[in-house]
Formats: structure tokens, sequence, C-alpha cells
């Protein structure tokens, strides 16, 4: 998924919420979910790698 958006030109922050109990408590309350790869764009949250969504938020 880093290297997609990256082709897109998209700039992101990289959180490994495995080892960073900060980010997963603040994932978790910003998107209901525990779930990766979870992209917030746009203020939309997108879980899972579902190109054509992201396509969409960043056009």
């Amino acid at each position: 998924m880093k290297e997609y958006l990256s082709r897109k030109g998209a700039g992101y922050k990289d959180f490994d919420v495995a080892t960073d109990a900060k980010a997963r408590q603040e994932m978790s309350e910003k998107t209901g979910s525990m779930a990766v790869p979870t992209l917030i764009i746009n203020g939309e949250t997108v879980i899972g790698f579902d190109r054509n969504k992201i396509d969409t938020l960043l056009h």
C-alpha cells in the first residue's frame, strides 16, 4: 500500500499500531476499528486496500 500511495503522489504518515499503544488507541477512537491497513483520507476512513475508494478520495 505504501508503494501505491507513493506512486499516486500521496503523502502519508505510517504508524505501527502493533507496537505503538498511543497510535493504536487513536486509531480505535477515530475509526472504531483495529483492522489494518487503515487509512484516513480527507476525513474519510478506508479499511483495507480498497483501491477504488482510495483513488476516489485522492482526486
